[in-house]
């Protein structure tokens, strides 16, 4: 009976485990292949090999990150409507087991990061260190609270442009990249505000610091140098066909940030952003078509 106990609990923990790495969120480390695909380099067997060992090790480290984060904020998300669902704060997964879990996979992980290469490494670890800040500090500072989420997906951008050994990844692109990860940032904010309403800085203070109409007006302003960003990059990067046919994605990425904005203002969401790839279909939808147009134009048409 002891041992069916033990192995219950382990079972039970393991799972709450699973839980906590959130493996539905690994697809927002899907940004380490942007270097390998416009830099024309898909085909590269060897590359993709890497990139494909740096987004796991990207999915283990973010998913320790979502483990400290669970753990920092145990008591204020047993309040939150959703959050006190989670394993940490339901009691499915014991602190200490969190605690041993993320000890060891950083030990795996970060030296396995630096052998896949040294800047890579550093990346991961300047990675952790920023979201380990973040726990603690930062995202109890306006507006450097969402510069610092946002961060995290351009270090994702960065970290595939070293792995894939990138030559020709426009600049244009992390200019893109920081407007879009803003964007998505302030909408989890938004989503947070509204949806805690009058109780929100019982959970989470920095968000008293914060209005809708602010947010709203945060969110227009990332939202237009995203969408001008991505055009200069489309008819200005070199290694794209000279009669511009990038410039035929620009109309997705238009209906895509639309889309996004829709579900925010009108539908209520955005509270997690990698969601919607799985819920929303239009804008699914809205993504292959532009995936595939990119492709199409690189590796064709050049």
């Amino acid at each position: 009976m002891r041992q069916v106990g033990i192995m219950q609990f382990f079972f039970t923990n393991f799972y709450g485990l699973l839980r906590t790495l959130r493996p539905k969120q690994w697809i927002k480390n899907g940004f380490v292949f942007a270097a390998l695909v416009f830099d024309q380099k898909l085909t590269n067997w060897d590359l993709l090999g890497r990139t494909i060992a740096a987004f796991i090790l990207f999915c283990m480290i973010s998913s320790t990150v979502y483990i400290i984060n669970d753990l920092a904020d145990l008591e204020k998300d047993k309040l939150h409507p959703k959050k006190r669902r989670r394993a940490l704060p339901s009691g499915q997964l014991q602190p200490w087991f969190a605690v041993v879990s993320a000890v060891g996979i950083l030990a795996v992980c970060v030296p396995l990061s630096f052998w896949l290469h040294v800047y890579f490494g550093l990346i991961i670890l300047s990675y952790f260190v920023l979201n380990l800040a973040y726990s603690f500090v930062l995202k109890h500072v306006v507006i450097i609270d969402v510069m610092v989420v946002a961060t995290g997906f351009v270090l994702r951008v960065a970290a595939g442009v070293v792995v894939a050994e990138a030559e020709r990844f426009s600049p244009w692109l992390y200019v893109c990249m920081i407007f879009l990860a803003l964007f998505l940032a302030i909408g989890k904010r938004r989503h947070e505000l509204t949806l805690l309403a009058e109780g929100a800085n019982s959970h989470r203070k920095i968000l008293d610091e914060y209005s809708v109409d602010y947010l709203d007006e945060m969110s227009h302003l990332v939202t237009t140098g995203a969408i001008i960003s991505y055009s200069l990059y489309t008819f200005s990067a070199s290694n794209l066909p000279a009669n511009h046919a990038m410039m035929l994605t620009i109309p997705f990425v238009i209906y895509l940030i639309f889309r996004y904005q829709y579900l925010i203002y009108v539908k209520g969401e955005g509270g997690a952003p990698e969601m919607l790839l799985y819920t929303d279909w239009p804008f699914l939808a809205g993504l292959v078509l532009w995936g595939v147009t990119v492709v199409l134009i690189m590796y064709v048409l050049t």
